[in-house]
């Protein structure tokens, strides 16, 4: 699959980063997941995210998958141990959606109780892409799965930092997990995974160029994400 239907916004067409965003207070009791192949850098994206909703005074739940829980750290461990070569692709999912069961009790359905912005950095769209789209697992299995896992518990937006598989590559040097060594071709077909959600739900996600420095891939999501909370509010 290619690119075509997708709309990717690119740093060229961003403001500038902007200090003062009080469309962000709209944010509480919002569920917000963060994606990405390995190496776009969604992870830096987030944490800049959930200083700046903090900072305009929105109580922020921070989780990450796997992990997240004590019990879904320790499931972590075990997915993305370079040892564990053998490991099938059924087995990957049905432990995603394990320790995604356990962070969905225990972290997220309370921080939701009390209005906070639940940020995630990762969730069921990473099973979609990794061990369906790029594993093999139908859609059909992974979402039975993780109706089970989440019940009813559904990010209200997914914002997908894309990048290339040679930018990726070049970010992530030589220290790999398991997840992140498994190829070219590999991660290939996570991109496309990711490009296929988009596609299919594009009211539910934003997809990010995610080519350029931090500051201009910033400025484009900042600006997207406003764009989104005004659509969702009018």
């Amino acid at each position: 699959m290619g690119t075509e239907g997708v709309v990717v916004m690119t740093p060229a067409k961003a403001g500038a980063v902007r200090d003062d965003c009080p469309w962000v207070q709209q944010l509480a009791g919002k569920f917000v997941v963060f994606e990405g192949p390995d190496g776009s850098g969604k992870t830096t994206q987030y944490r800049r995210f959930a200083e700046l909703a903090r900072a305009h005074g929105v109580g922020v739940c921070e989780v990450r998958e796997p992990g997240g829980t004590a019990i879904s750290e320790r499931v972590r461990d075990v997915l993305l141990d370079v040892n564990h070569d053998e490991m099938s692709v059924r087995c990957e999912t049905l432990l995603y959606m394990a320790s995604r069961a356990q962070l969905v009790a225990e972290r997220i359905v309370p921080a939701l109780a009390k209005n906070e912005l639940v940020l995630a950095d990762r969730f069921v769209s990473s099973t979609l892409a990794y061990q369906g789209a790029a594993g093999g697992m139908s859609e059909e299995e992974i979402m039975h799965v993780a109706k089970v896992a989440c019940g009813d518990v559904w990010p209200d937006l997914v914002v997908i930092f894309d990048v290339d598989e040679q930018t990726a590559a070049h970010r992530m040097g030589l220290l790999l997990d398991r997840m992140e060594a498994k190829g070219a071709a590999f991660h290939r077909r996570v991109r496309d995974g990711y490009q296929h959600q988009a596609m299919a739900e594009p009211d539910r996600h934003l997809m990010i160029d995610a080519t350029a420095g931090e500051d201009a891939v910033e400025g484009v999501f900042l600006r997207e994400l406003e764009e989104w909370v005004s659509r969702r509010n009018a």
